[in-house]
């Protein structure tokens, strides 16, 4: 087995969305079976294709080739429903700029169902501390009552008894 055919079968093996288009006409030259998954479509309805048929901002692939540095970032993907973690790098002796993407969706997912219940759990905690609040203010409420009534009992009969001790 050939270096390239090892690649080739890396490529079309692994789970992350791989394409790579040109770098000058943002054509798509180069695309792997899990990028076709994501997008949902052929990969013959996918190479040579413009970019922006899956890409709503191309300016990363353009800055990574401009500056020649790799452009790490996560975005949502409304198009296709999906959170990914994009790699976009340039492959200057291609004339070409790749990029990875990793997906990250149910990560995202989790998240969200962790925050939603978190913001639950902070609604419930307040309801409990606000009935305790109420209930023990009702409580100091009828213990003043009970012993403004209480205290003036007793102050008539220290009077009573005060009197007839005269």
């Amino acid at each position: 087995m050939t270096h390239e055919s090892l690649w080739e079968k890396l490529w079309e093996f692994d789970p992350n969305s791989l394409v790579v288009v040109d770098r000058e006409t943002m054509i798509i030259q180069v695309v792997n079976p899990s990028f076709c998954q994501m997008a949902k479509t052929e990969k013959s309805q996918v190479l040579g294709s413009h970019a922006s048929a899956f890409f709503d901002d191309l300016s990363d692939f353009h800055l990574a080739w401009e500056d020649g540095t790799v452009i790490r970032k996560e975005k949502k993907f409304k198009r296709f429903d999906t959170y990914m973690r994009l790699l976009i790098f340039p492959l200057q002796n291609e004339d070409m700029v790749a990029c990875i993407m990793v997906d990250l969706t149910s990560e995202h997912l989790q998240k969200e169902e962790m925050r939603r219940m978190k913001q639950e759990l902070l609604m419930g905690l307040n309801k409990v501390i606000d009935r305790q609040m109420h209930v023990a203010q009702e409580i100091a409420s009828m213990l003043g009552e009970t012993t403004a009534e209480a205290k003036v009992n007793l102050i008539k009969i220290r009077n009573v008894l005060n009197e007839e001790i005269k």
